[in-house]
Formats: structure tokens, C-alpha cells, sequence
């Protein structure tokens, strides 16, 4: 089965059709090119939307800000009554759609498409009146700029931005950590317009198949469960049931269990470091279409355009439902005691769904002489195959009253403002009895990943001590909308904690030291004061052989028993009040 797109449903029609005779002839690049494999570039996108919106009171061109290369941010609002003030917006209780293209400039089918998409629904007689649509024309400019052909697997445009930002970072690995000035302006510019449905156009990269695009969805087991059961029945299967009646079914992201598709696919797990995980920690419906890089890219772009619209309309069905849902949820959270900060794939739990693949083998590669995998185009398939979807929480964490986060974590404490967290800061010094966390285990990437080096399978000790704190400190009350957020990046345990971001990562080391020839005298003598201590060290040097066998081990073990050895080593600086 060959799939082709169908445009048999005349609202596409209608849609996709340029009204010569109106002031939106304007055509974009790829649609004036007449293999349809051209995307704009970034000043033919600038220049676009400057000429589009030109004099019209229900759609504007907003600069967030400045990007890591000088040129701003910009959002694009259509609002129905003139209304560009995202507090008065949500004053009016009205659905916020965000549209998100660009953040790899080498997947640009979101930006073509998105041109058409707000020239054609400006072209309709009326807005919306209770939805306000925001899109991010192009996110990641300094890649953009980058133009060439990176992207070997894919099959066009000609000419495509770079993946990395002009720093090299990988903006979809940002989200949370916000090291660059392009994610600390779209965490701003989220929080600010808190939409309560968020797109983010992408392009994979893995096996072949039949399907133009796939989706990924907020995972629904990370999701609030009533958010969760909303985004099926309203959303998602809306959203399959309409690319299918245009022409371009749809599959979850083919994220592979094996070599082959057709082995089983599992559902991407997207932490807070991408852009669907992060949507999450803020109650916001998350969708990352994913179009095939090998198919043409002008299917590439339409498929894109069909899928922008179906959610579209859905947000105008069923927006104020949403809206009035997700108030409902922020208000619950408040009071939520108990946050899964870590999940595991549930393996004995999976369903069977329909997959249109190609058969593929083993030949001898041309290159190497060895064998080589191969997707064989002529012989498509249709068959079941195994989907797993159900995540479980493996660590759950009680909240606290509140944290104490010390003040000179500046990065953090920007961060925690920036995605509205309410802190305030102490206003004398004090010592309080709070739960610190020391860490007894971590591991570390070998390799570094987007700046760092992240932790992970983190192991905690928590102890109950007398802390002192300062003026300036920062009290975070556990008793608002944020707690999610603050939840999964305080707990270090927590997939993309600041902890694993490497943030604090100073406490792993030691300040202060032992010489052994001097400390020799004064262990020795510890141990004839201390009979239990002696003993103690026996029993460890019996348990360990590596400790029997080293004399340093030996007096680093008596050192850390000792007032000597600093109490900061290992101890995590943020404090758990608990009563």
C-alpha cells in the first residue's frame, strides 16, 4: 500500500487555495518554487510576515527579546479583538495556542508551513473570539542563518538552516537547564502566555516506513491523569482521525524497541529538557509532530499544514473545556503531596496497533563489503505490531513545606522567576531544623552532552539537621501552581534536576584535606581514646579488602569520623522544611 495525500475535503481546499484577488496573493518561498523543495530563508520569512501584518489590528509581530546572535525572539499573535496583553488575555479566560518552529532550523517544514497557515487564517472572515493564536516564526536564528545541507539522511529542501546554535547548543536539550539566552527567552515568553495547547514542529531521523508524519504527545502517564484522559479523548485521536481523512495517516513516533520497527515501538519518554516535557511541567498539552526525512518535502510541509489546522480547529472546539480544566488542575497541585520525579517502562502492559513499514534485509554493503541493513521500498506491509505506553513511577517524593534555596544560585534562582515560581527571600539570618539531602551515589556521562557532564541513577541520604541560613535565601512555599516545576528540578533524584545539570556540582569535592604523616600521630591516637571506634574500623577493614589492604583508606576513614572533615562535602545545599 502506496500512501498518497488526498485533498478531497474542500475546508483544505479552501485553505490551501491563494485568493489572487485579495490582499493575501502573497506566496511563500516554497510555494513560488516550482519543485515545491525550497524553504524560506530568514530573511524571506522577516520580510514575509512584515508585509503580511501590516496595518492590521488583530494580528501583531512581538520581539521577545534579543537571541544568542542580537536578532529578537519574535512571536506572532492573531487575536480577534485587538488584544496583545497576555494578562489581560488570560483575565478573559481565553484558550492560548503556541506554536513552536525552528528549533532545528535543518527540519524547516514547520516554518514554511506555518507562513501559509496565518495568511490563510487571517484570511477567513473572523478570528476566533475566545482563541488567541501565538507562533514562534523561527526560534533557533543563529541556526537558520547557518544555511546549507547538513542533514545527509534527508531528502530536501535544497538549502535548510544548522541544528546548533551559533554557541553549538542543541536547543531541545534546553528547556529546563536554560543555558542559553534563546531558552531563557521562550521560558519567559511560555510563562507569560501560559498556552494551554503547545506544537513544536520537527523532522526525525531513524527507520524507514509509509507514514509523512508521526507524533509525539505529552507522554499520558506524566501528565495529570484528568489532563491525560482530556488529551486522548478530545485531542489526540481527533488529530489521527483527521490526518487520515486528508490523506496522510499518522503513527506515534516510531521510537524502536530493535533494529526493526516492526519489533515493537515504545513511547518516547520526553523529560523536562525537551520542549513536550517541559510544556508538562507547566499542565500544558504538549505535541511534537515528527514528518519523515526521506519522504518529499513537499508532502513534508502539507502534512505539517494539515496537522497545524486539525489542532487549530480542535483548540476552537474544545479550548474553553481545556482552559477551564487545566485552572482546575494548577489549583489541585497546590495542594498535591506526593510527585513521581522518576519513571520506568512497564513492559507487561502493551497493545497492538496497526503499522504500514517496508520489508527489510541484509545485503552486502557496496562500501565495507560486510553486511549492511536495507528497507526494500516495493515491497510495503501492513501488520500489527507490539506498542508500549504505560510508564510507572519509580520514585516518588513526598513534598515539603518549603525549600530554602541559598541565594547565590543566581543561574537558578533566574530560572525559578523566569517559570513563575513565588520565592521569598528570608529577611534576617536563621538557623532552622531542615532536611538535607547528602549524596551517597551518582554516575556520570562519559561523554558530554550539550555543555555538561549529566548525573544520573542518583542515591540520597536525607538527615535532619540545623542549617544555617541567610538574609536573602530564598523560602519557596510549597502551596502554588509551580510546585511540579520546582518538584522535578530541586529533587536531585529527579530526571533533569538542577542536580543532574550539574549545577552543584561543587559539593562533590572536598575543600579541606588530611596530610598523612601529621594526621598519622592524631588518628592513632583517636583510636586508643576510642574503643568503639577502633573496633569499628576493624570490622570495615574484615568487610573490605581494598580498605585492609591501604593505609590511606585507613586514615581517610578515621579523618571522616573526626570534627575535622567538613560537613559541605556531599551535602546538598537546598533545605527541606518540613514542619
Amino acid at each position: 500500500m502506496k500512501l498518497k495525500p488526498i485533498y478531497g475535503i474542500l475546508s483544505l481546499i479552501s485553505i490551501l487555495m491563494i485568493d489572487q484577488q485579495s490582499g493575501f496573493a502573497q506566496k511563500t518561498a516554497f510555494e513560488n518554487s516550482g519543485n515545491k523543495n525550497i524553504t524560506a530563508t530568514y530573511a524571506e520569512v522577516t520580510q514575509y510576515y512584515a508585509k503580511l501584518l501590516a496595518g492590521r489590528k488583530d494580528a501583531k509581530i512581538i520581539d521577545i527579546g534579543p537571541t544568542d546572535i542580537g536578532k529578537p525572539l519574535q512571536l506572532i499573535v492573531l487575536s480577534a479583538d485587538g488584544d496583545f496583553d497576555p494578562k489581560s488575555v488570560k483575565a478573559k479566560n481565553k484558550t492560548v495556542m503556541l506554536i513552536n518552529n525552528g528549533i532545528h532550523p535543518g527540519e524547516p517544514e514547520g516554518i514554511d508551513a506555518s507562513m501559509m497557515f496565518i495568511r490563510d487564517v487571517l484570511k477567513q472572515k473572523s478570528l476566533p473570539k475566545d482563541l488567541v493564536l501565538c507562533v514562534i516564526p523561527v526560534y533557533n536564528i543563529s541556526g537558520m542563518l547557518n544555511r546549507g545541507v547538513s542533514r545527509v539522511n534527508q531528502n530536501g529542501p535544497e538549502g535548510y538552516g544548522f541544528r546548533g546554535t551559533a554557541q553549538n547548543y542543541d536547543l531541545n536539550r534546553d528547556f529546563l537547564k536554560g543555558d542559553t539566552r534563546n531558552s531563557r527567552l521562550f521560558q519567559t515568553l511560555f510563562t507569560t502566555w501560559d498556552p494551554d495547547i503547545f506544537f513544536d514542529t520537527h523532522t526525525s531521523n531513524g527507520a524507514d516506513y509509509q507514514y509523512v508524519m508521526t507524533l509525539i504527545e505529552t507522554q499520558k502517564d506524566k501528565l495529570n491523569p484528568k489532563l491525560s484522559a482530556f488529551m486522548k479523548k478530545h485531542i489526540t485521536n481527533a488529530m489521527y482521525a483527521g490526518m487520515e481523512k486528508i490523506g496522510y495517516p499518522m503513527i506515534p513516533y516510531v521510537n524502536s524497541q530493535g533494529e526493526k520497527p516492526e519489533t515493537g515501538i515504545v513511547s518516547f519518554l520526553e523529560s523536562p529538557r525537551y520542549s513536550t516535557g517541559f510544556a508538562a511541567l507547566h499542565h500544558t498539552i504538549g505535541f511534537m509532530p515528527e514528518t519523515h526525512m526521506w519522504k518529499p518535502y513537499e508532502d513534508r510541509v502539507k502534512s505539517t499544514y494539515g496537522l497545524m489546522n486539525i489542532l487549530f480547529n480542535l483548540a476552537k472546539d474544545h479550548g474553553s473545556e481545556l482552559h477551564a480544566l487545566r485552572s482546575k488542575v494548577k489549583e489541585e497541585v497546590k495542594n498535591q503531596e506526593d510527585f513521581p520525579i522518576n519513571w520506568k517502562l512497564n513492559r507487561n502492559i502493551v497493545e497492538q496497533i496497526e503499522f504500514l513499514g517496508f520489508e527489510s534485509g541484509n545485503k552486502t554493503s557496496e562500501v565495507s563489503g560486510l553486511d549492511r541493513m536495507y528497507y526494500d521500498r516495493s515491497k510495503p506491509f501492513k501488520k500489527q505490531i507490539p506498542y508500549y505506553t504505560t510508564y510507572e513511577p519509580s520514585i516518588i517524593v513526598k513534598k515539603p513545606k518549603a525549600y530554602i534555596l541559598p541565594q547565590g544560585y543566581d543561574h537558578l534562582v533566574n530560572l525559578m522567576k523566569i517559570n513563575g515560581v513565588k520565592m521569598k527571600p528570608l529577611e534576617k539570618d536563621m538557623e532552622l531544623e531542615v532536611e538535607m539531602y547528602y549524596i551517597r551515589d551518582y554516575k556520570t556521562s562519559a561523554s558530554p552532552s550539550e555543555g555538561h557532564y549529566p548525573h544520573h541513577s542518583v542515591e540520597v541520604e536525607p538527615k535532619l539537621v540545623k542549617q544555617q541560613f541567610f538574609a536573602g535565601d530564598y523560602w519557596i512555599e510549597m502551596n502554588q501552581e509551580a510546585n511540579r516545576y520546582v518538584v522535578e528540578t530541586l529533587e536531585p533524584q529527579a530526571i533533569d534536576s538542577y542536580f543532574n545539570w550539574n549545577f552543584f556540582d561543587a559539593i562533590l569535592n572536598q575543600k579541606e584535606y588530611f596530610s598523612g604523616y601529621i594526621f598519622e600521630d592524631s588518628a592513632a591516637e583517636l583510636l586508643k581514646k576510642d574503643k568503639n571506634l577502633a573496633q569499628e574500623l576493624e570490622a570495615a577493614k574484615k568487610a573490605d579488602s581494598k580498605l585492609a589492604e591501604s593505609a590511606r583508606m585507613q586514615l581517610e576513614w578515621i579523618y571522616k569520623r573526626t570534627p575535622h572533615y567538613e560537613t559541605s562535602h556531599l551535602r546538598y545545599p537546598v533545605g527541606r522544611v518540613l514542619k
